[in-house]
């Protein structure tokens, strides 16, 4: 299926707007040498991470973004395009998460999200569950991290 926009903004989608078997596509967001360094700094603080110098002796060959980072900048772009900002009630997770290739310096990413399943909850009829593959893609359109991600969303409308 080819790439379409949502039908609603953010701020008017809900449950029944997650259509299965669509496929979005967001971005783009860049990835900066000064962002790599801070990042993993923090949170993951691997030579080849941290030390451009170091980074060039090790088998990546350069700097490159920790999977995490990798991972917080395709949740801002969800954020920013596919989670609704009225109707999100949160995820209970992720499963399958995969670093495909290394995310360096000067790369922009975007994702595409497919929509994989959208059931509504049996026990509370008032939500459902979304269930979307979500692939982050260089400039290249690379896949270079692919994870499924389930969201709760409160419908619309309730069942007769």
């Amino acid at each position: 299926m080819e790439p379409s926009p949502f039908a609603l903004s953010r701020e008017d989608r809900y449950f029944e707007d997650y259509v299965t078997g669509s496929v979005h596509e967001f971005g783009s967001i860049a990835v900066t040498e000064q962002s790599v360094i801070a990042f993993a700094k923090l949170y993951d603080p691997q030579t080849f991470h941290i030390d451009p110098e170091a980074a060039k002796k090790s088998h990546f060959g350069g700097l490159v973004a920790s999977g995490w980072h990798t991972a917080a900048l395709m949740m801002r772009l969800l954020v920013d395009n596919v989670i609704s900002s009225v109707a999100s009630m949160g995820s209970p997770g992720v499963d399958e998460l995969r670093w495909i290739k290394p995310v360096r310096p000067g790369d922009e990413l975007s994702i595409r999200v497919t929509v994989r399943e959208a059931r509504r909850s049996r026990t509370k009829p008032d939500r459902g569950v979304v269930v979307f593959f979500i692939e982050a893609m260089n400039q290249r359109r690379e896949t270079v991290m692919t994870l499924l991600a389930m969201g709760m969303y409160r419908c619309r409308e309730m069942p007769a």
